[in-house]
């Protein structure tokens, strides 16, 4: 059993950044990944890293948003710059056994209970 806990979601300006946190009960070797989740859509995949590093966004993110993870800490981040009013939503923090492109929410095992980010223009 993993927990996790995410922090940092908020309201910003149109072109402004957010730093997501989530931090992790124990040390795991799992994929740390990110979604999120808009009113009336379904959950989707934003930003995934591997236990060795590799990662993979979402074609909607690439070149703004930066995922990172501190295993020391037991902690992922996910860096949100030029955020725009679509990347309004509930981001989830989950963790799997595998990290692959455009995955699926139910490739992940554990999940957040979510932070709300809000972009207004």
């Amino acid at each position: 059993q993993v927990q996790l806990v995410e922090s940092g979601g908020g309201l910003v300006q149109a072109g402004g950044s957010l730093r997501l946190s989530c931090a992790a009960s124990r040390r795991t070797s799992y994929a740390m990944g990110w979604f999120r989740q808009a009113p009336g859509k379904e959950r989707e995949f934003v930003a995934t890293i591997s236990w060795r590093n590799s990662i993979y966004y979402a074609d909607s993110v690439k070149g703004r948003f930066t995922i990172s993870r501190d295993t020391a800490k037991n902690a992922v981040y996910l860096q949100m710059n030029s955020l725009k009013p679509e990347d309004t939503a509930v981001y989830y923090c989950a963790a799997g056994p595998t990290a692959t492109s455009n995955q699926p929410a139910a490739a992940y095992d554990y999940w957040g209970q979510g932070t709300q980010v809000t972009v207004f223009s």
